[in-house]
């Protein structure tokens, strides 16, 4: 058996080898990819009513058993469906780690789909998170290696961020994004660590009727600071929806301020990452779910922190 190295060597004929290794009560199911994947891991509708998720690469094995641990704890407590863990997968059949197979959720990303009311998405999508804050976090994994250390502090990826902005000098008003991640980096998270999701974008987002429905992929969950969950403040919603979502939040302002570091460092290193250097990051910013492309990310950020726009998301 040829062992799966590489992303596109996932395919629904390897997921449905796993299942029929392993769970032959469902080896009779068709298996068929999604429209939308993410990077993390590739996911094939099984039948009717079930998942199979695949991690794409060994960085992101890790997830399988967090989501396996703690999704069940997390799922009864919110106001919206989230994934449902049914069985969990081990290495197999030249796939060499766990996977998991889920409860089929019915919807459309947020990112595909028609938002019939953008405020009402913000206003539900501030509520879910109000109510993800507000679980009890005692015992939850900490930021690390498994989630890109969202949650954590984000002088981990000073370094990086510095060189970015050193490198699209010229092509974006760096100064003024110097001034937005040094602002980021001056404060912290000095209360009690909350659940976070990690990657809050619309394509984690699933629509029923053009209203928020279900929120997946919780991948990059930790227990930390939410500042990284914010971002779709600049990412995605126009300047009214982000106002309601702000006002949704139990968020003070350096933690606006983090979150604002947050974007700036995910839309920099999209912008000046060579694979995505050909389309100036748009393919990036479909893939994430945004609404924005990382250049008007950037605007808008920056448009945000002048003191001739306070208040301002941008346009």
């Amino acid at each position: 058996m040829i062992a799966v190295v590489d992303r596109d060597e996932i395919t629904a004929e390897v997921a449905a080898r796993l299942v029929a290794g392993q769970f032959p009560q469902w080896a009779g199911l068709p298996v068929v990819p999604v429209g939308l994947n993410g990077w993390d891991n590739i996911t094939f509708r099984l039948g009717g009513e079930l998942s199979v998720r695949l991690p794409s690469g060994q960085d992101y094995a890790a997830q399988v058993a967090k989501e396996h641990r703690w999704l069940p704890v997390l799922g009864g407590q919110l106001p919206l469906p989230i994934p449902e863990p049914v069985a969990l997968g081990r290495p197999a059949a030249g796939f060499p780690w766990p996977w998991s197979v889920y409860r089929w959720i019915e919807g459309e990303p947020a990112c595909l789909g028609q938002v019939t009311d953008l405020a009402g998405l913000a206003a539900d999508l501030a509520g879910f998170l109000a109510a993800l804050y507000a679980i009890d976090a005692g015992g939850g994994p900490p930021p690390g290696r498994h989630n890109w250390f969202r949650g954590g502090s984000l002088s981990t990826w000073d370094e990086q961020t510095r060189t970015c902005l050193d490198q699209l000098a010229a092509d974006i008003d760096a100064r003024a994004a110097q001034q937005v991640w040094d602002s980021a980096l001056a404060s912290s998270w000095r209360q009690p660590p909350v659940w976070v999701h990690g990657d809050v974008t619309a394509s984690n987002l699933l629509l029923a009727g053009g209203a928020l429905h279900a929120v997946i992929d919780f991948g990059c969950a930790a227990v930390g600071d939410p500042a990284c969950d914010l971002v779709m403040a600049w990412t995605f919603f126009p300047d009214r929806a982000a106002a309601v979502f702000r006002r949704g939040l139990p968020a003070d302002e350096a933690t606006w301020a983090r979150a604002r570091g947050w974007a700036l460092w995910k839309a920099l290193i999209t912008l000046g990452s060579p694979r995505y250097r050909h389309d100036d990051g748009q393919e990036a910013a479909r893939r994430f779910g945004w609404r924005y492309s990382p250049r008007q990310v950037i605007s808008r950020i920056i448009a945000e922190s002048s003191p001739s726009t306070p208040g301002s998301t941008g346009h």
